[in-house]
């Protein structure tokens, strides 16, 4: 069970270590889909929710279930489908960060450190038992990209883990410590707003977890919107009676926020149309 771009390269390690009978994946992966076509390997394509893999997984026994970045939360029908277990990699150190895009939200939230966590499904999210998990550090400059790559390079490691244990019949899962559990939700590309009143700290995670090829952090200027995808801090003066959000000099680029100056590195977009002077907008809580 796989998505994404991050889905497709673990399929293709996943292909060299075991017998794959069938697959399932979201309609927007199309590298897996055409994955699947290609090896004549069984696909269901779509939300399998509510019974629709009935007849599907009725023709299809296997042993081990995979879910790696996979969209949908998987019901009872597909955890009990496979005979030996069924299996979660969650880009988080669970019980922390539950939910979606969990590497975005703890570069948001001035993380060190993020990880990926192998797990029992259950029917909660990403609540079942814990089999193996590796931390993966956050640099002080890592974009969510970044981190996307550290990624590519630990689940390989930890699927191999996780396939060594089934193989030697040694699962024994660990219980995850609900009061330490966190829960993010999903983000779209319209999340992305900056608050201009939020210090400087903050914006400077929220841009670098956005940044390219994500849809960006951004900002308005007279209803055009502003993507922003570098920043970093300046010690340009300033009057603590300004506007937050105030262009400050166009060269470098200098915007005001509430404890100190922030240089625009990169703008992605509507760099052109700001001046001096001018106020960016954002969100005024």
């Amino acid at each position: 069970m796989l998505s994404g771009g991050l889905g497709y390269e673990m399929l293709l390690h996943c292909s060299k270590r075991m017998n794959i009978s069938a697959i399932f994946t979201d309609r927007n992966s199309e590298a897996i889909i055409a994955f699947a076509k290609e090896k004549n390997i069984a696909g269901f394509i779509g939300n399998p929710r509510k019974g629709k893999a009935h007849d599907f997984i009725a023709a299809e026994p296997v042993d081990l279930l995979l879910s790696i970045n996979y969209l949908f939360l998987i019901e009872s029908d597909l955890i009990n489908w496979p005979s030996k277990g069924a299996v979660n990699f969650h880009g988080s150190l669970l019980p922390k960060y539950r939910g979606r895009t969990p590497h975005v939200w703890a570069i948001i939230n001035n993380e060190s450190e993020t990880g990926v966590t192998a797990h029992n499904i259950t029917e909660g999210c990403d609540e079942g038992d814990i089999i193996e998990q590796v931390a993966i550090p956050i640099e002080v400059n890592d974009t969510g990209a970044n981190v996307l790559a550290k990624y590519n390079k630990a689940y390989p490691q930890i699927i191999d883990k996780v396939l060594h244990r089934f193989k030697e019949e040694q699962v024994n899962g660990l219980k995850q410590d609900e009061t330490k559990a966190t829960y993010f939700g999903k983000r779209t590309p319209d999340d992305g707003l900056i608050n201009w009143n939020w210090q400087r700290e903050r914006i400077y995670n929220w841009v670098r977890a956005q940044a390219h090829p994500y849809p960006g952090a951004f900002s308005f200027l007279s209803a055009e919107k502003i993507i922003i995808d570098q920043v970093v801090f300046d010690d340009f003066g300033y009057h603590q009676e300004q506007t937050n959000g105030r262009v400050l000099s166009l060269n470098p680029l200098r915007v005001k926020t509430p404890n100190g100056v922030l240089r625009l590195v990169t703008v992605r977009q509507g760099l052109e149309k700001i001046k001096i002077n001018d106020i960016l907008e954002g969100n005024e809580n």
